[in-house]
């Protein structure tokens, strides 16, 4: 069989073009640098606060039950992609080097203003 054709023969044709409010936005990658935002309107008169780059994130330790500001030193490791944690991207789940110690990412930086991440225990 052919890609793109019915078993008659007759080509699959779009039943119309695609309109811009279902089009694919620019994917964003948080890189770790000198902290960069970026605010983006969406429909509705929405604004959205939206991360290009940082090293600064806000980490949670689970036995102290408080929150710390803290710096980023590196990605060790991207459990969705190993080539992500290469290029010290930030995405959701992410184990982070801070000043503090190992932590996870917990929301998702490029969609987000920040960076939450939770300290892992060693």
């Amino acid at each position: 069989m052919v890609k793109g054709r019915k078993i008659t023969g007759g080509k699959y044709r779009d039943f119309r073009k695609k309109k811009k409010h279902s089009l694919e936005g620019i994917p964003r990658k948080v890189k770790l640098r000198e902290t960069k935002q970026k605010t983006i309107k969406g429909r509705g008169k929405t604004i959205k606060n939206v991360l290009l780059s940082t090293d600064k994130a806000n980490i949670i330790d689970p036995k102290a039950k408080k929150a710390k500001k803290a710096t980023i030193t590196n990605v060790l490791e991207t459990p969705s992609n190993r080539f992500l944690a290469r290029q010290n991207i930030l995405v959701k789940g992410a184990i982070i080097e801070t000043d503090i110690g190992k932590a996870k990412i917990t929301n998702r930086p490029s969609q987000e203003g920040s960076v939450q991440a939770v300290l892992v225990q060693e």
